[in-house]
């Protein structure tokens, strides 16, 4: 049985009927924001708000959610990127990441090419004029894969060299700008074998040495629960060099009280530590339709209870 069954029945009851309210009338009273500035993405309450990304925007703000964030934000239209600018700060709501680069699959960081070195650099140089448009302050760079089978293969410590090298060119972009690189760890067990950065000390180690203020860690405490667990240790541990943080529960990666993790006590200890940054809602629902959105904004009063 799940975490979220225990919870008294007046709760769940309330956060449905506000849900409920919001998503069969426009202009309800906002309901109360969170203590953390949880961000959904476009699609999690698509079936309550509509399939409009700017209805999304606002059904979610009316839930009390003042953050938002869009892993795809640099495929869509200028216009709609202003579009979505333009309702966040109308709604008072903050943005989160955007995937600046991702190359999971290819050794892009870790051996040194000067046509795929220099790809890199011009999706960085890209994603500052996004970010501008959008008014983001982070955005999610993940550093390829290993070089584990070429014949040339590079040792480990010539490849964490090079990522090192790369990342700091980038952030030479990013940091006059007032912006931040997110470096995202994922787990090689159930997603994403093989890519550089699996756990949050190595996260921790690069970040050290690329110092700049414009490069910090993406702690997703889905895929660090599967690499390493101790989540709230590790937290600790690597704490000053956390720019943003990711949810997800495990196993099934959905909202909060479907799986193993007790987020009620990881997010209180986040929340102890005065954190102001997001924590994107980087997951999928456990339930369709309506009432798979109404579960994962009834998780998220659930864990939010401090």
């Amino acid at each position: 049985m799940q975490r979220r069954e225990f919870l008294k029945s007046s709760v769940i009851a309330g956060s449905a009927a506000a849900l409920t309210g919001a998503a069969q009338a426009a202009g309800t009273e906002q309901s109360k924001s969170f203590h953390l500035k949880y961000a959904p993405h476009f699609g999690m309450f698509k079936n309550a708000a509509g399939k409009d990304p700017i209805d999304q925007l606002n059904f979610a703000a009316d839930q009390g959610f003042t953050a938002w964030e869009d892993n795809g934000m640099k495929k869509k239209s200028k216009e709609l990127q202003q579009q979505i600018a333009d309702t966040m700060e109308k709604r008072n709501m903050e943005m989160g990441v955007f995937v600046a680069h991702g190359s999971i699959g290819k050794p892009t960081f870790v051996r040194k090419d000067k046509d795929v070195w220099n790809s890199v650099l011009k999706d960085i140089k890209d994603s500052v004029e996004v970010a501008k448009r959008v008014n983001a302050k982070w955005m999610t760079v993940v550093p390829g894969n290993v070089d584990e089978n070429s014949r040339d293969r590079l040792a480990e410590g010539y490849q964490t060299a090079n990522v090192i090298e790369l990342l700091r060119r980038c952030a030479d972009i990013f940091e006059p700008h007032g912006m931040v690189m997110v470096l995202e760890p994922l787990n090689w067990y159930a997603n994403h074998g093989g890519t550089f950065l699996q756990g949050s000390p190595q996260a921790y180690a690069i970040c050290k040495a690329v110092n700049s203020p414009a490069c910090k860690i993406l702690f997703d405490i889905y895929h660090q629960q599967i690499t390493e667990g101790n989540l709230i240790v590790n937290i600790d541990k690597c704490w000053d060099e956390i720019g943003y943080f990711q949810s997800g529960d495990n196993p099934g990666r959905k909202e909060p009280g479907t799986g193993e993790i007790n987020y009620l006590n990881v997010f209180k200890h986040i929340h102890s530590k005065d954190f102001n940054g997001i924590i994107g809602m980087e997951h999928g629902n456990s339930k369709p339709g309506k009432e798979g959105d109404m579960a994962v904004i009834e998780a998220y009063r659930e864990v939010d209870q401090f």
